[in-house]
């Protein structure tokens, strides 16, 4: 026993209550996490069934209520008549029909708006209990705002396809697109902080690096995707290993200037998203080589032989939504596996840092 501070079974104690309390913040994370990937499925959904559009007004709270009446649902429907879509694309669609894609986009901004109140209550309550850490709190409030913001940006999103455009703005659904993966990719982050790590001791050097290059192109392969689908680039050269005939198709830089074509020519930006996807891949086998050479047997290098695994596994889904001009199931299924790969992929070069230390109080006794 001490007697010049707590007791040993006090220590002990605390400390317990600090394994329950980030096993509880690790639950709560997960959920959220898995919040967030149904949010991009859907949200994948509704892009893919061109449903975004559908609601033309921004309505956060109100809009929570779908429509209740006949009325109601011609008052969405005749909202949705004036804007281009359906005067160019969808006219003569009859109420079903816009029911249909209605309920799309519903579900989508519904599960943006529920996982606010799955952040932010449990938030609250664990912070008043005691059981948010120091070293997190900046960071779950960042993110708490983040989430707020990227409302924002989806309303922005939606409303670039109102006026002018039959769709969104390719720009902005992949801004909307990666903020959702960044917040995903942070909410991996500290729940992985807050998991307990091997006793394997961390490579230095190149491990670490690689899995942070992994990690990076990860991100930007998505935004990639992103500007893909924004585009509908998917839905034209469907073949591979080769594109137009060709490894490397002519006609990639029409557009002047010349980068504006990284960005809305179609067939560069499905060239570039192939080639950031080889080079993911590559780098993910340089890693995974150089782990099982420094740091042979340990959990550092058994996880970079998964990542790979899942990179490669991503990369078949990808050729396969090609070359079945993107469909709906293949699509999402592409979607879905890019945010396990990036969840892997933070999850891996977190596990480089070691758990979070403890806090464990203890005060002196007078």
């Amino acid at each position: 026993m001490s007697t010049a501070g707590v007791t040993a079974v006090e220590i002990f104690g605390r400390t317990q209550k600090r394994e329950r309390d980030r096993k509880l913040v690790r639950i709560w994370l997960g959920f959220v996490i898995f919040t967030l990937f149904c949010l991009v499925i859907v949200g994948g959904a509704t892009r893919l069934t061109g449903s975004g559009l559908s609601i033309t007004e921004w309505k956060p709270i109100h809009g929570a209520i779908p429509p209740l009446s006949l009325d109601d649902w011609q008052e969405e429907f005749d909202l949705y008549k004036r804007i281009p879509q359906y005067q160019e694309i969808n006219k003569g669609m009859t109420l079903e029909e816009f029911k249909g894609i209605f309920w799309w986009e519903w579900a989508h901004r519904f599960l943006a708006r529920a996982i606010g109140i799955v952040f932010a209550l449990p938030l609250l309550f664990f912070w008043l209990t005691g059981r948010i850490e120091r070293r997190i709190r900046r960071p779950l409030v960042g993110l708490l705002a983040l989430g707020g913001f990227q409302g924002f940006i989806g309303w922005w999103m939606v409303s670039s396809g109102l006026s002018k455009l039959t769709s969104v703005s390719q720009y902005r659904l992949a801004v909307h697109l990666t903020i959702a993966c960044l917040i995903f990719a942070a909410c991996v982050w500290i729940m992985r902080g807050l998991s307990p790590h091997s006793d394997d001791r961390a490579p230095a050097g190149r491990g670490k690096a690689g899995a942070i290059v992994v990690a990076v192109l990860c991100v930007v392969q998505i935004y990639l995707g992103a500007l893909v689908a924004g585009l509908d680039a998917g839905l034209s050269y469907n073949t591979w290993p080769l594109m137009d005939g060709a490894f490397v198709p002519g006609g990639l830089f029409l557009q002047e200037p010349w980068w504006i074509n990284l960005f809305e020519n179609p067939k560069t930006v499905q060239f570039v998203h192939r080639i950031g996807a080889y080079t993911l891949l590559l780098v993910a086998l340089w890693h995974m080589v150089t782990m099982l050479r420094d740091a042979s047997g340990t959990t550092h290098s058994r996880r970079s032989v998964v990542l790979l695994g899942l990179i490669v596994v991503q990369a078949m889904i990808g050729v396969a939504t090609l070359l079945m001009q993107v469909h709906l199931h293949t699509a999402l299924a592409h979607q879905g596996m890019a945010l396990i790969v990036l969840g892997f992929a933070i999850a891996h070069w977190r596990g480089f840092l070691g758990e979070y230390p403890r806090e464990v109080a203890v005060v002196e006794r007078n």
